[in-house]
């Protein structure tokens, strides 16, 4: 799925191509958007996702081919090498190590590359998870989460990608943010506890530490003790309520 802009034009002479079907919007939705269109129109047992802008080889299709058959999984990852070459590149590196990192605090994720473009899916899980999926850049990234929530065997193997073709990275730290934020609604979309108790916890340690001194000193029970104590309460009340309704929406998935 390509947007009109450029790559639809560019697809014009898809018979030329020998591509037997082009998709297209009238307007740019997005990263996301646009796989989301080619998931959700692909007839095939396995689709292939793969970056335009030339850093991905056509060669590597056969390994993820390969792996998929040895390994039966629903879902293969290209895994990158992090390359530091520039500044620029430092920067997207470390980005993408803190999203790592957030989502391993929250949840168990094997995987390294998160974010790689290039991606083998089981068409019918793949469709089936699209609601979940944001138009963003985000969409890597929380399609591999819901995959290894759902209890998905992913697995990942190497490819090699070259210099970028065309184009500019569109990734900035709004991009990383967003990631972030959508980590966190998958987290609390089917594990709400992994946020509410961590959460609850600390603000009940914090109130406890805080009442401490005014307790040996004999002056009771501070109010902001107090209050620390009983948000923490409630927190853990209303993670254990979000985690019911969480095994109710599981079933729809």
């Amino acid at each position: 799925m390509l947007p009109l802009t450029k790559s639809g034009e560019i697809l014009n002479h898809a018979a030329e191509l020998n591509i037997p079907t082009v998709l297209t919007h009238k307007v740019n939705r997005g990263y996301g958007g646009a796989l989301r269109t080619g998931l959700a129109s692909a007839k095939t047992p396995y689709v292939l996702t793969m970056d335009a802008d030339g850093q991905h080889r056509v060669a590597d299709i056969e390994t993820l081919l390969s792996v998929r058959e040895d390994t039966d999984a629903d879902l293969v990852i290209g895994s990158r090498k992090d390359e530091t070459a520039s500044f620029s590149d430092a920067y997207r590196t470390m980005g993408k190590s803190i999203i790592r990192s957030v989502a391993k605090l929250l949840m168990e994720v094997p995987v390294q590359d998160l974010n790689s473009g290039m991606k083998l899916y089981i068409t019918e899980f793949g469709q089936k998870y699209l609601p979940l999926c944001p138009d963003s850049m985000a969409f890597s990234e929380v399609m591999t989460l819901i995959f290894l929530q759902k209890k998905h065997l992913v697995v990942e193997t190497p490819i090699e990608t070259k210099v970028r073709l065309t184009g500019e990275s569109t990734i900035n730290t709004m991009t990383a943010f967003n990631t972030v934020i959508q980590i966190i609604n998958i987290v609390m979309f089917f594990n709400p506890l992994r946020i509410f108790l961590p959460v609850g916890l600390i603000t009940i340690l914090v109130g406890m530490l805080w009442a401490l001194p005014f307790l040996l000193s004999g002056k009771g029970l501070s109010t902001a003790a107090l209050l620390f104590i009983t948000t923490g309460m409630i927190s853990i009340m209303l993670g254990l309520i979000a985690e019911q309704l969480a095994q109710l929406r599981k079933k729809d998935f």
